[in-house]
């Protein structure tokens, strides 16, 4: 899957937020650390992947960076 996860700290929660910015604004979880926030974020892609197959509904289309 080539889909971004995009990991930041939250002062105001504490925790890590892990966005999933292909599939819009509430694709979002946490982690009290990076690793959690990232496997967290892993475990929600695969969910969407999921239920937009099971309802028919087209997945988004990766980002792709295309150079550095």
């Amino acid at each position: 899957m080539k889909y971004s996860i995009v990991i930041q700290w939250s002062d105001v929660d504490q925790v890590y937020i892990a966005h999933l910015p292909e599939w819009g604004k509430y694709a979002k979880t946490h982690g009290e650390t990076y690793e959690t926030a990232l496997e967290n974020a892993k475990q929600v892609l695969e969910d969407l992947l999921y239920a937009y197959e099971k309802m028919g509904k087209p997945i988004p289309q990766p980002q792709v960076l295309q150079s550095l």
